[in-house]
């Protein structure tokens, strides 16, 4: 049976009655309606229908039953993006378990942390990955017996790394409005913060990705970022609830994974600055014919990406270019650039999706109309709190809008919004505050920079400067980056002589996570490294 659009209807998301928790409602209706559709696919070449995927989760689902897990049991889980992450998290939702996803960067310090937060009583781990002996460090914190071993790659054709058990074992699934879901924030410039997510938080998070782009079940999207994320999980809802088709990637390689994205039929790709310029450079190798011929959109987040990026993908990839939106951790989906608006896609100014509304305040809360301002958002993907509200604070004002800690400004008259910086990403030098992201949009318009970073360094008389950290473009001489040059470069570019950077730091690479944002407290060390020059 070929998958038709009549099959794939809003209406489906109703679950009144039938006694279901949300999200595994989900994986009963795609099951239902579409159970032939593939949804899964891996680089080991592995295929699941909705069907299939139905059936995995149930018997892996009873598998850890056996291991002791059930309604509110507290489990953590650490994979790369694979088959077996998937089926795992979807395994431990229809027990009612309550769940913490970590992505597989994490190392001691934060695994540690969250582990005493937390309290998980199952991690699921790999014994090792890319180097890192995932096992014995989660043992080190955890105790022996609680560590579940899972690699991925030793899975055959049709198989699963997993623990089975007959479905007939499990309970029924129990509906809960509780907080099921503890996700990570990045950790760009301090500590990660635990993040609680309820089923109908994720799940409204889905439903705005799918009205801004109307995916649809001729639609791929592969996914080389980790699905730990809470990116990972509105991209399945989005799939269960439209027929989409997920190809995972658990290493992405910049020399050859767009090849095989390519191979794969992508018609979407995401999901940053990284990714979008492997592929934009892939494409520049194959002369006369286009990579991704089915191409629709670069769906991006994360991290600001260049307009020039978003034209070039645009040009030469194919389709709408770079939609590059908003989104959080505590608040994912927010809105994205309409894709027939092309001034607002190269400024990445983005509108808010349906249900969702925004406050722009002054530091007393008061609305500041077209000013910059903090961002504050209220919708129904809003968190419902964090694991650690003694450290990480509140984070929801007195008219319980999340705290975005993002500066903004409205862009034109079109109900748009442009993100401007970070309140804490301020440098202030002789009392003035100068954005870092104004200046490090500035820097990457040279033609000698490929990427860039500033910071503040202490300066006995000025109280901080700006400190430029460089990427040079392959072939380019290093006089031609002096402090002086890019001064006169950032000046050229309208920005005020105070902004402009005091010092420049030339290195190999800019530190960066998972989802392509500057890692700022690596990027604190780095530039101690160095005098300024």
């Amino acid at each position: 049976m070929t998958p038709t659009d009549s099959m794939f209807v809003s209406g489906s998301d109703e679950r009144e009655g039938t006694g279901l928790p949300a999200i595994w409602h989900q994986v009963e209706i795609a099951a239902g309606q579409h159970p032939e559709t593939v949804l899964l696919e891996d680089q080991q070449d592995r295929r699941m229908t909705a069907a299939d995927f139905r059936r995995a989760v149930l018997r892996v689902a009873a598998g850890f039953y056996e291991l002791g897990v059930g309604p509110g049991t507290r489990v953590m889980w650490q994979l790369p993006t694979s088959i077996e992450a998937v089926v795992t998290c979807l395994a431990f939702h229809r027990l009612g378990a309550v769940q913490n996803p970590l992505i597989p960067v994490l190392r001691e310090a934060e695994i540690g942390y969250f582990h005493r937060k937390f309290g998980s009583v199952l991690a699921v781990v790999p014994s090792e990955w890319r180097g890192f002996r995932h096992a014995d460090v989660v043992r080190s914190f955890a105790g022996a017996g609680t560590v579940l071993e899972v690699d991925h790659r030793t899975a055959g054709p049709g198989e699963l790394a997993l623990p089975q058990a007959d479905p007939a074992l499990l309970p029924p699934p129990r509906p809960s409005d509780e907080p099921r879901w503890l996700y990570t924030t990045s950790g760009s410039t301090a500590r990660p913060k635990g993040v609680w997510h309820t089923d109908d938080s994720v799940l409204a998070a889905s439903r705005s990705l799918d009205s801004q782009f109307t995916i649809g079940p001729d639609d791929i999207f592969p996914m080389a970022y980790p699905f730990a994320h809470i990116g990972g999980m509105v991209w399945l809802l989005t799939a269960l609830r439209t027929g989409a088709r997920l190809v995972l990637f658990d290493v992405f390689d910049p020399a050859t994974t767009p090849q095989a994205m390519a191979r794969a039929g992508a018609t979407l790709l995401g999901s940053a600055t990284p990714f979008f310029a492997a592929a934009v450079a892939a494409q520049r190798k194959q002369a006369g014919e286009r990579l991704f011929p089915r191409l629709r959109h670069c769906i991006g987040g994360g991290a600001p990406v260049h307009p020039d990026l978003h034209t070039a993908a645009r040009d030469e990839l194919g389709g709408a270019g770079v939609s590059n939106g908003y989104g959080l951790t505590e608040f994912p989906s927010i809105g994205y650039p309409p894709a027939d608006d092309d001034e607002a896609m190269r400024m990445s100014a983005w509108r808010p999706g349906q249900g969702v509304e925004i406050r722009i305040v002054d530091p007393q809360g008061r609305d500041v109309g077209m000013g910059e301002g903090e961002l504050r958002l209220a919708g129904p993907q809003r968190c419902a709190g964090y694991l650690d509200p003694e450290t990480d604070g509140e984070p929801f004002d007195e008219f319980g809008f999340v705290r975005t800690g993002d500066l903004a400004r409205r862009h034109g008259s079109a109900g748009l919004v442009r993100i401007t910086g970070r309140i804490k990403e301020i440098i202030v030098r002789n009392g003035e505050n100068i954005s870092m992201s104004e200046v490090e949009d500035a820097l990457v318009e040279h033609p000698g920079v490929l990427d860039a970073a500033v910071v503040g360094r202490a300066d006995t008389t000025r109280g901080e400067i700006v400190h430029a950290l460089i990427v040079a473009e392959p072939g380019t001489l290093l006089d031609q980056l002096t402090v002086d040059v890019l001064r006169a470069h950032c000046r050229a570019r309208g920005l005020a002589p105070f902004k402009a950077p005091d010092s420049v730091q030339i290195v190999a690479t800019l530190p960066r996570n998972a989802m392509g944002k500057l890692s700022r407290a690596e990027l604190a060390l780095l530039a101690g490294d160095s005098a300024p020059s």
